[in-house]
């Protein structure tokens, strides 16, 4: 009855201080300070509102404006604590004993600042450890309360800061949501949900840290009883390494990480799960997806300062990868002692992860055989800041496959080693990131089967930073080509049959996924070779191929391709191993160049297509011409075009996106020297062609043995220019228009008989100008000088060598029809005179 009517009275009151404060609104900032000093009381820390305001509903309290909670001045002299509006919500409890404290304190955008000091330890502690003499800000009743009350306290949309020392580290949590009560007299809760980012870079998809958790009152923070449990996913990969290493490191996948932690800090129970699913590079693609999972079991204790009986495990196929060991100092100068197995781990599995880390692997690699070995990281006992890593391994039974790169390499057992060169102590807190740039991995040495008698020997290292192999053999071109393609390197798009020996080493750096870099000699035997574009193949005697930092140099060229033998020299940048954007400069002779041979060997393989086509019906790809990108110069002794020859020709030549330049042309032609400047667009079609040019000494007689008819002899100089497109001679003729500027000397025309002049009409000097246009020769400004006088000479060659022209003089004129090899000469003063023909 008793206990009653104390709580009818209790209410009473309650209602009659609401009515109170609602009608009465009595000055709260005067409060201010009581207010200030309940919460500092509760809190262990100076305390600073700016202002003050009455709340009544839904709970009788206060707002707070400018609210600020002072660090210690050992760790900063920051505030720990900040925000600019927070709801104080009064204990009804401690108003019934007429006592004013703050039950709860919501907190808008707050900023809070994690502090850890120079001697290990956090701002935080302290108020923990303050924590632990308060009461439950949510305790009702009349017990007697000697200790200070402390709030819930919660934060919405806030921020926490991290500080080592003075230093103020990039790294924060945004819209972090979190908590802090006291459940009961002895246990204590938390939540926290937020983003982690860093505040000197624009990071996404970082994903979510949870934490939540309880502990218990004690007499000292290392005797603490906890239990929480951390959850950190939806995290992706290209951020974290933004988060942690400043940059995207160019990996992807979703991370996902969770932590139990049970015990207390002397004696703390830690498990670890940790995978990460869709795991590639971040210019790779694969249909299927790779997931890396591994969970991790320990103890650790803060008075040993060391983590123990630490057991971490990933099952990979039928075997697995374990650590085990011992970390001592884990946030100092760290001291290991760990030992890694690989047990029987399929190679399936690690070919599935190289397919995802190193580009240019073909999509359908695949292995058999297993890897297993042991490693061990530890301290030396003198000096614990230099690290050793030992320990070896092996492969057995080892097999690649590639359907697509058309080969299977058999490496049998390969063995393994780790090796710490002896180096010099480091002295940054983290000094297992300096151990593992020192570390090599040494590989082999292992011979490489490639034929019955043919086999390379390879062996190398690779290390944190980059890796390097050198391979040393003969074999067959065809499996050395293949080998190169099964390990990711890349090679030209060619079919070649005969041997090589090589002199190589392949070495490259992880960073920025480099692709690596061969370097050394390959001497190439006899062998042919076929490449895409042409209609033909290649064959080479010999050549020597020098491969250094950014060229391949390719020289002592002996070579033979349609029916001509080629000898000289060329060199490419790297890296090179398309035709196509590849800048290639050349040095070549050669000895004898029949043109419709040469431009039927330019043609891609289905010949039933122009051979200037890009990309003709059926073909397997475009001409050679259409993609090559190159620049030198050629030498040829003798070239053939139907019934011409022209001897020591040289040229400057570009060939550029379907664009063939022909500059500074010379060459012996007709007895006489030619110099011109020709011009090919194989970009259109039909294709189209410029020339222009001069020449001098042509033996005209030359010319006609040519035209096998005896029309003309005498000696010629001139200049020209000419316009054509199509693929054929008979294309350009129908097509082409130009003109010739020609001075003839000391010649004859052996079919022009003259009435009464003697025999054929011979020649002193002979200029003019021939036009050339839809397949017909126009004379213009023709003035010939014979011995019977001179003569005005205009007239056209039509398609079919069909003539109409006119000699002109004071004396009398002659028109001249019929064909070049048989001309009828008339007369125009003497109609009746019949033209004389020579027989």
């Amino acid at each position: 009855m008793t206990f009653g009517r104390r709580r009818g009275s209790a209410a009473l009151f309650l209602a009659f201080l609401l009515l109170a404060l609602f009608l009465l609104r009595p000055g709260v900032n005067g409060l201010r300070k009581r207010i200030i000093n309940s919460v500092s009381l509760s809190l262990g820390r100076k305390v600073d509102v700016q202002w003050v305001k009455l709340r009544l509903l839904p709970r009788p309290g206060f707002e707070l404006v400018n609210f600020v909670v002072y660090d210690d001045p050992v760790f900063s002299a920051e505030p720990v604590l900040r925000a600019e509006e927070v709801t104080a919500a009064l204990s009804f409890g401690s108003l019934l004993r007429g006592r004013m404290e703050i039950g709860r304190l919501s907190l808008k955008e707050p900023s809070l600042n994690l502090v850890r000091g120079e001697n290990g330890h956090w701002n935080i502690e302290s108020l923990i450890e303050r924590a632990a003499h308060a009461e439950p800000g949510q305790a009702q009743g009349y017990l007697p309360v000697r200790r200070p009350q402390f709030p819930y306290l919660e934060a919405e949309n806030g921020r926490i800061n991290f500080k080592v020392g003075l230093e103020k580290k990039p790294y924060a949590l945004t819209d972090a949501d979190f908590a802090v009560w006291l459940d009961s007299n002895d246990q204590w809760g938390m939540r926290l949900a937020a983003g982690p980012v860093r505040t000197d870079f624009n990071l996404t998809d970082t994903g979510t840290l949870r934490m939540s958790g309880t502990w218990q009152r004690s007499g000292s923070l290392r005797d603490i009883p906890v239990e929480f449990t951390i959850r950190w996913d939806g995290a992706q990969m290209g951020e974290l390494t933004k988060l942690f290493y400043g940059r995207d490191m160019g990996w992807r996948g979703g991370l996902t990480f969770s932590a139990d932690l049970a015990g207390t800090p002397a004696q703390l129970k830690v498990g670890v799960k940790l995978s990460l699913d869709d795991f590639r590079r971040y210019d790779i693609v694969t249909e299927r997806s790779l997931r890396l999972a591994t969970t991790c079991e320990a103890n650790y204790s803060s008075v040993k300062r060391a983590i123990s009986d630490l057991v971490c495990r990933s099952p990979i196929g039928q075997g697995s990868l374990s650590v085990k060991g011992r970390i001592g100092a884990p946030t100092g100068p760290r001291v290991y002692d760990l030992a890694l197995a690989v047990d029987d781990i399929p190679l399936q599995a690690v070919v599935n992860l190289m397919r995802r880390a190193k580009k240019d692997l073909p999509d359908d690699l695949s292995a058999t055989g297993t890897v297993a070995g042991d490693f061990a990281l530890r301290s030396r006992a003198k000096d614990n800041r230099k690290l050793e890593w030992t320990g070896s391994g092996h492969t057995e039974h080892f097999v690649l496959h590639s359907a697509i790169a058309k080969t299977e390499l058999t490496l049998g057992m390969v063995p393994f080693e780790l090796q710490s060169p002896a180096g010099v102590a480091r002295k940054n807190s983290d000094h297992l990131r300096g151990a593992l740039s020192d570390v090599r991995l040494s590989v082999g040495p292992i011979e490489v089967p490639l034929a019955k008698q043919a086999a390379v020997k390879v062996e190398g290292w690779a290390s944190e930073s980059g890796y390097s192999f050198a391979i040393q053999g003969e074999g067959p071109v065809e499996r050395l080509l293949q080998a190169a393609q099964i390990a990711g390197l890349q090679v030209p798009q060619l079919t070649a049959a005969g041997g090589a020996n090589v002199n190589l080493a392949v070495s490259g750096e992880w960073l920025g996924f480099a692709a690596p870099r061969p370097s050394g000699t390959i001497q190439l035997r006899p062998i042919r070779a076929r490449f895409p574009g042409l209609n033909g193949e290649v064959e080479i005697d010999s050549a020597n191929l020098l491969l250094d930092k950014d060229r391949v140099h390719v020289t002592g060229i002996v070579a033979s391709a349609a029916g001509t033998n080629w000898e000289g020299s060329l060199w490419f940048p790297r890296p090179c191993h398309l035709l196509s954007g590849c800048p290639v400069h050349f040095d070549l002779e050669a000895d004898r160049v029949a043109a419709d041979r040469f431009r039927e060997w330019l043609s891609p393989r289905n010949r039933k297509r122009p051979w200037y086509r890009f990309t003709p019906a059926g073909a397997p790809g475009p001409s050679l011409l259409s993609v090559l990108n190159a620049t030198g110069s050629l030498a040829v002794q003798r070239v053939q075009i139907r019934g011409l020859e022209a001897n020591r020709i040289s040229s400057h030549v570009e060939v550029r996106d379907g664009l063939v330049h022909l500059t500074a042309l010379t060459a012996d032609l007709l007895g006489g020297r030619h110099w011109g400047n020709w011009t090919g667009n194989l970009r259109v079609s039909p294709p189209e062609f410029t020339a222009t040019g001069t020449f001098e000494h042509i033996d005209l007689g030359q010319l006609a043995d040519a035209m096998h008819d005896g029309w003309i002899a005498g000696t010629a100089k001139g200049t020209y220019q000419f316009q054509a497109s199509g693929g054929t001679a008979e294309d350009w003729l129908a097509s082409g228009r130009g003109a010739l500027q020609y001075e003839m000397r000391d010649g004859v025309l052996p079919h022009i008989l003259i009435p009464s002049g003697g025999g054929p009409l011979r020649v002193r000097r002979f200029t003019g100008r021939l036009a050339f246009e839809d397949g017909a020769f126009v004379l213009e400004d023709g003035r010939l000088a014979s011995g019977s006088g001179v003569y005005q000479v205009t007239g056209s060659a039509l398609p079919g060598q069909k003539l109409q022209m006119k000699l002109a003089r004071s004396g009398g004129s002659f028109l001249i029809d019929g064909t070049l090899s048989a001309p009828h000469i008339v007369p125009v003063n003497t109609p009746e005179t019949r033209a004389s023909l020579k027989p």
